[in-house]
This record gives structure tokens, sequence and C-alpha cells, in this order.
């Protein structure tokens, strides 16, 4: 079995862009890099808005209670 080494992070930043660029060309490449991430932003604010109506007391009996 072969060993991995795992790149630091401007190494892999950089390996992706080139990526990119090869692969799908300039315009393509900052296409796909300026793509809001909105998914993710919705599943924190569903989070939250969880976390906010949460009654710590009443959801540490559920999880933690015989």
């Amino acid at each position: 079995m072969s060993e991995h080494i795992v790149m630091n992070e401007e190494q892999l930043i950089k390996k992706a862009v080139q990526v990119l660029m090869r692969e799908f060309g300039p315009v393509e490449a900052s296409r796909f890099l300026s793509i809001p991430q909105q998914k993710r932003e919705d599943s924190l604010k569903h989070h939250q808005t969880w976390q906010d109506g949460l009654n710590k007391e009443i959801f540490f009996n559920d999880i933690f209670s015989d």
C-alpha cells in the first residue's frame, strides 16, 4: 500500500485552481469559484432557529434520562 502525503492549504488551493483552469478554462473556473454557498447559509440559519427554540433542560432530559 502506498503512503499518502497531505498537502498544506496553499498547495491544495493552487493545485485545485490549476485543475479547474485546465479542465474548464478560465471563464468557467472563475464562474465555479464565484458560486455563492447559499445552501450552507440556509442550513446554518435553520440550525440557529432550532437552537433558539430549544429548552436545554428538556433536551438533555430526553437524551440522558432512563
